[in-house]
């Protein structure tokens, strides 16, 4: 029952967003709620009756077919249309087939993270149905990464849909002028789908592979595209694969959270550190100033490439968080700079750095903040300050790894 349960919320969590997708693009946005209902209601079909029966072979066809069937009853029973296609000569339901998912899905995700980031909806609103509708995320999840309340997501992604279903008639992707105008907001969609998976903000899991390899998967697909083969697609696609080649050395074989500098760095996946190199050479080429994308795959390349923590290019690091910087506001490339400022030039100083971000960034007190500051504490000998902000690290933490994580090490301070 325990593994039903388990493969149930799997696909809840990686194939919702596949399958509403493929709906949305056969019966169109109009009807996007209508979609919605009978995708869940398929999910709750499956938790009913693959309680007692095997999982089906292909799970994923099996819900789609249900969504799909169901979702056509309700038009029926509303008198919309009729979809002969669904009956076989005798009037008769035809049973499930196998669907060709994958190329129909490839297609079908990214027209509709094209459609959900049409420029007539707002920034947040694009933002929000795409992590929604493309990447399955909860609201907390997209709260998180919005850096907004849950409350807030809530209501936009009501409007948004609202938007959605008057404002974008069709699924069709747009020609040149139109991929490329749209090409900024579906790359920062696609990255925070993947760093959502990477460092999960909440649950039982340090890194949902699933997500992440999706993230991937969907970046190759628009590299693939000769008006969407661009430079910042080829950057992140690069920023992807190094992160994703040290997932097997974040944790141990307990389960448990290994910081970089104690991951077994034989454990890089270097077939995804040479195909990130490749990207980030291909993402190199005729690039005038690079973008946020490039310089953080600089950033994770020298992870990547150092035989050992202590000889990782700290130096280079700390320079590339600056140039980030100097483009755009971050308070977290901020907090990484620091870390990075405080391998270069020691705790003493990197505490005043800490101090500077405090006093600018008065809103912002996260994990990351409280965590930093502990480590810096330690490092200057303050036992007790690093235990007071270890304390309030632990509180803000979600993720219950890194909560584990964290109360391993104020015990090591004799808590």
């Amino acid at each position: 029952m325990q593994e039903q349960k388990r493969i149930i919320e799997n696909l809840f969590r990686y194939e919702y967003g596949k399958i509403i997708a493929v709906l949305v693009n056969k019966f169109g946005p109009s009807h996007l709620e209508s979609i919605e209902d009978a995708v869940q209601d398929a999910l709750l079909k499956a938790m009913q009756v693959w309680g007692y029966k095997d999982v089906p072979d292909n799970p994923t066809s099996w819900l789609f077919q249900v969504a799909k069937n169901g979702f056509i009853d309700k038009l029926r029973r509303e008198k919309k249309f009729l979809i002969k296609e669904d009956f076989q000569n005798d009037g008769k339901r035809s049973d499930p087939i196998e669907v060709p998912m994958e190329n129909t899905i490839s297609d079908s995700q990214l027209k509709m993270i094209f459609a959900c980031c049409h420029p007539s909806l707002s920034l947040d609103y694009q933002i929000v149905l795409s992590l929604k509708l493309i990447g399955g995320f909860g609201n907390k999840e997209i709260a998180n990464a919005m850096l907004k309340k849950e409350e807030t997501v809530a209501k936009s992604f009501t409007r948004a849909k609202k938007q959605l279903k008057t404002k974008i008639t069709t699924m069709d992707i747009p020609l040149e002028m139109g991929l490329r105008s749209r090409m900024s907001i579906v790359l920062k969609v696609i990255y925070l789908m993947f760093s959502e998976g990477y460092a999960p903000s909440s649950g039982a899991f340090i890194i949902k592979k699933d997500i992440c390899l999706e993230a991937i998967r969907l970046a190759i697909l628009l590299s693939e595209n000769k008006f969407c083969n661009l430079p910042n697609v080829h950057a992140l696609i690069a920023l992807m694969c190094f992160h994703a080649a040290r997932f097997e050395a974040r944790v141990d074989e307990y389960l448990d959270l290994v910081d970089l500098e104690n991951q077994d760095r034989k454990k890089y996946n270097r077939d995804l550190i040479y195909i990130g190199i490749q990207h980030l050479e291909e993402a190199s080429t005729e690039v005038q100033s690079p973008s946020s994308y490039h310089l953080e795959a600089a950033v994770s390349y020298y992870h990547c490439i150092a035989k050992s923590f202590k000889d990782t290019d700290w130096t280079s690091i700390l320079r590339l968080y600056d140039l980030q910087l100097q483009r755009q506001h971050s308070p977290i490339v901020q907090l990484n700079r620091i870390v990075a400022y405080f391998k270069v030039h020691g705790a003493e100083k990197a505490i005043i750095e800490l101090n500077k971000f405090k006093i600018a960034n008065n809103d912002v007190r996260n994990a990351l903040f409280y965590a930093l500051q502990a480590e810096l504490f330690f490092n200057l000998n303050d036992r007790k300050g690093a235990k007071e902000t270890l304390k309030k690290a632990i509180y803000l933490t979600k993720n219950e790894l890194e909560k584990r994580h964290l109360k391993k090490k104020l015990n090591k301070l004799g808590v």
